[in-house]
């Protein structure tokens, strides 16, 4: 059951890092197919270097927003703007969207109302790329050459569109060799350059989740977005990954924006989380806030928030899943012996 009001996060006195520098900001973005709304009003930033996660149960809208900002839907309604560069630019956006524009340059960088750009646009000029819940991998191409597939335009214009590449002009050759170089780089990041001339359809299933993430950083992305990469791997895989996001978040000022159902990773690594439910917000904060937030408790588990303290038994999951402490925190009067001693419910025999 949807939850009627947004959980808006706990007012501190300043402004959250992903309010006052965001790289994108999604607003009130509505997306209709047909009579069916999958996504109603949702509003969001994603901080500029942070690691910003969607969450939601199954249905909720998360890889809609995602197909919205990377050019693969066109809203209903709603504003996607991309900033290249430090601080919210607020002027410039507001010049674009009153002249119908789609991108401009500024003294910080740049601005992209992502809405009004075709998604080869979005991926080039606003540098933006993404991962798909299912691998598409070249399989049949070497794991090496997948990553060259990544930069295939730059070659081409380098290349004077194929014939500075047939007769090996200075320019194109400089560039392949800058290609190599940066896919050798990616292929060392995700421990694969041992593995650089198998087939990609060759690597066990974690190796061609973490060549995917090579590839779209191929491309040089300011926001990178990841539709549930931790999907179907085993824990130190699991792992690996969050060290892999952290070192590019770290190293490569890249914001990530990342849709998971692995709590684990969503938990540990993301400095920002927004829950989604039926295609509205529902909660938005950092990872402690919205672990306490009684409505993401309530979505998960397919409840009105009433339900959770009238019944014992939908109490006690509650409690088994985040703990007494944390049940307290968030408000929430559950029985006392709702859970015995040994961590089993009332009605466990």
């Amino acid at each position: 059951m949807a939850v009627a009001a947004v959980q808006a996060p706990d007012v501190t006195g300043t402004q959250n890092s992903w309010d006052n520098d965001p790289a994108l900001t999604v607003e009130h973005l509505t997306m209709r197919f047909g009579g069916l709304v999958a996504i109603n009003d949702l509003s969001f930033n994603v901080g500029r270097g942070e690691i910003t996660a969607l969450i939601g149960p199954n249905g909720a809208g998360k890889t809609t927003v995602f197909n919205c900002v990377t050019g693969f839907y066109k809203p209903t309604e709603g504003r996607i703007a991309m900033r290249h560069g430090p601080g919210q630019q607020l002027d410039a956006i507001r010049q674009l969207t009153a002249g119908g524009l789609k991108s401009q340059k500024t003294p910080e960088g740049g601005v992209f109302l992502l809405e009004r750009m075709p998604d080869f646009e979005i991926s080039q000029k606003a540098k933006v790329a993404r991962t798909f819940q299912n691998i598409r991998l070249f399989g049949g191409m070497t794991v090496l050459e997948n990553l060259l597939v990544a930069q295939h335009n730059r070659l081409m214009v380098a290349s004077g569109f194929t014939l500075g590449g047939i007769v090996g002009l200075p320019g194109f050759r400089k560039a392949e060799q800058e290609a190599i170089d940066k896919a050798v780089y990616w292929l060392e990041q995700v421990r694969l350059i041992d593995r650089a001339d198998d087939p990609a359809a060759d690597l066990p299933y974690g190796d061609q989740r973490r060549l995917e993430i090579a590839r779209a950083m191929c491309t040089e992305p300011l926001l990178l977005c990841l539709d549930e990469p931790a999907a179907g791997l085993n824990p130190r895989e699991s792992s690996e990954l969050n060290e892999l996001l952290q070192y590019i978040r770290k190293n490569h000022e890249t914001s990530i924006l990342l849709i998971e159902h692995d709590m684990g990773v969503v938990m540990e690594i993301s400095d920002h989380i927004i829950v989604l439910d039926y295609g509205v917000k529902i909660s938005d904060g950092d990872a402690n806030f919205v672990r306490n937030d009684p409505r993401v408790i309530a979505a998960y588990l397919g409840v009105d928030d009433e339900e959770i303290e009238e019944q014992p038994e939908i109490a006690a999951l509650v409690v088994q899943a985040i703990g007494e402490e944390a049940v307290e925190e968030a408000g929430l009067t559950i029985p006392k012996g709702t859970v015995d001693e040994d961590g089993k419910t009332g009605g466990d025999a």
